[in-house]
């Protein structure tokens, strides 16, 4: 498991060389702030939103990697005062699905800081996250002597078909899309890294019903006290050191958890699988987006009698889907 990290940093320093410099803001970052890194490509729709709710929640600094975007995306971030971006125009799939590029980042900029590392359609969510600030969650973790915190990925839908849950610049896509599975999950234990893979909810039975073993993985750790000697090592599911990945209690427990409310099932996924079909640089040859394709053109509908609609964190931990452990 040593030499895999030191691989792991090793291709990171590497692939450095593909990241190049828009705008960077770094020096303003100061010694406590909470950080947030973003790998993306034409999202420019998602970002203003996106941006308002992580401040809001907040992060100091944003520090992105636009993928060639076309869509403004970069020039949007360039002009922002808190973030930093980089553009990267060589693959996505070559750099460990962008994951080199993260580790990077985190590796030059957030030793010794509190950062969250998501997708712009994720988002976090926390014990007491109504009333208080993200850093409030990470000044109770330093004290508890904790490093890593986990955060269960919650596909929210709409109560019609995804087509029909038209999304506009600017808006909160929990307006449109505000139901989500209470239950239909499966949890078992990765082997190799220990950490938990989740796998299930709305995406599962509908776009992978016939082969749920590849349904996406919803099992996340996007928070983490950073120190350069640590990389991410699929996505945000698994990160080594090991011990980063034991944000669980095999005893009977409960360890304080989140969720990452996950805003992709509205109208934009049908262009985005189209583009993403035909890149052909995501995981396992596109085939997420594969499925997606092939089931979107059938207009679906996700929304089931089973199915709950959002109200708030303590509705999460009621049913189980994230806990606020022994935090009060």
């Amino acid at each position: 498991m040593r030499l895999r990290r030191k691989r792991r940093v090793l291709r990171c320093l590497r692939k450095r060389r593909e990241l190049k410099p828009v705008s960077v803001k770094t020096n303003a970052i100061q010694r406590r702030d909470v950080l947030l890194v973003c790998v993306m490509r034409n999202e420019k729709i998602r970002l203003s939103y996106f941006l308002d709710y992580y401040r809001k929640l907040g992060i100091n600094h944003f520090l992105f990697v636009d993928n060639a975007s076309d869509d403004g995306s970069l020039e949007y971030l360039a002009d922002q005062p808190d973030v930093s971006v980089w553009r990267a125009d060589a693959s996505y799939k070559r750099a460990s699905f962008g994951v080199d590029w993260s580790n990077y980042l985190l590796r030059k900029y957030a030793h010794g800081h509190w950062v969250l590392t998501v997708d712009p359609d994720e988002f976090f969510i926390y014990p007491f996250c109504d009333t208080r600030p993200i850093r409030a969650l990470t000044d109770w973790l330093d004290g508890c002597a904790v490093r890593s915190f986990s955060a269960m990925l919650i596909d929210m839908y709409p109560e019609g078909p995804v087509a029909d849950a038209t999304y506009t610049e600017g808006q909160n896509p929990f307006e449109i899309a505000n139901w989500f599975d209470a239950g239909n999950y499966t949890i078992t234990k990765n082997p190799t890294y220990g950490n938990l893979w989740i796998q299930g909810g709305p995406r599962a039975r509908v776009f992978f019903k016939d082969t749920p073993a590849k349904a996406p993985a919803l099992n996340k750790i996007p928070l983490v006290k950073w120190d350069r000697r640590y990389v991410y090592v699929s996505s945000t599911h698994s990160l080594l050191p090991r011990g980063l990945n034991q944000v669980y209690d095999e005893w009977g427990g409960e360890k304080t958890s989140g969720a990452l409310l996950h805003a992709k099932l509205i109208s934009t996924l049908s262009e985005k699988a189209s583009e993403e079909l035909q890149r052909g640089q995501h995981y396992r040859g596109s085939g997420e987006y594969r499925a997606y394709a092939e089931q979107l053109g059938q207009n679906p509908v996700f929304w089931c009698d089973k199915s709950e609609a959002y109200i708030n964190w303590r509705q999460l931990e009621i049913l189980g889907l994230m806990s606020k452990g022994n935090w009060a």
